[in-house]
């Protein structure tokens, strides 16, 4: 069975492209603004590449964040798109932070920069939650007990523990992002 992963909530867009357990390709693209430049290409790369239909997609995991809000949306949008196209195709999801921490052991501190001193931050330990994914200053979340920590930006990702860790959505049109805190000119109108 193929499935694709894709997590374009930090300043990486992660890509993967799996047959079964076993990883046909996989992309870290580092430019930060340019996600939407790659995301669709990418995905669209690796299917030729590997001489897969986008119908032989049976499982499409998306990262929903939190993180910036405009990349939350392209992976969630792309998920969306292979839902209502691609007959069979099941979407799940992932929380951003529990991608970046799938690959190291013990007790990871995940983290990803959300200004003034805040991050969006977690801790996870063999892939489950210990601190659920939170919006909060940097030093108040380095108060918890972990081991090592990542983030935004230095993560390398294990698609096969992905997989094990993703949630099938029940009603793919109506996923939304995990924000965290409404934008900035929400906060603004309210204030």
């Amino acid at each position: 069975m193929y499935t694709i992963i894709c997590d374009s909530a930090t300043s990486t867009l992660y890509m993967a492209l799996l047959n079964n357990d076993k990883i046909l390709a996989e992309k870290y693209y580092e430019d930060g603004r340019q996600h939407s430049v790659h995301i669709v290409s990418g995905i669209d790369e690796m299917l030729k590449a590997n001489n897969v239909r986008p119908e032989e997609i049976k499982k499409f995991i998306c990262g929903i964040g939190p993180g910036s809000y405009t990349g939350v949306r392209m992976a969630v949008t792309v998920a969306k798109m292979f839902a209502a196209f691609v007959k069979d195709c099941k979407i799940y999801t992932i929380s951003t932070l529990a991608l970046m921490a799938s690959n190291l052991k013990g007790r990871v501190l995940s983290y990803i920069d959300a200004r003034n001193g805040n991050v969006f931050g977690a801790i996870y330990e063999n892939g489950l939650s210990i601190l659920p994914d939170s919006f909060i200053t940097l030093t108040m979340l380095k108060e918890n007990d972990y081991d090592v920590e990542v983030k935004n930006g230095e993560y390398k990702v294990n698609p096969n523990l992905v997989i094990k860790l993703a949630k099938e959505v029940s009603e793919p049109l109506l996923l939304v992002p995990n924000y965290l805190r409404d934008t900035e000119a929400e906060r603004n109108l309210h204030a």
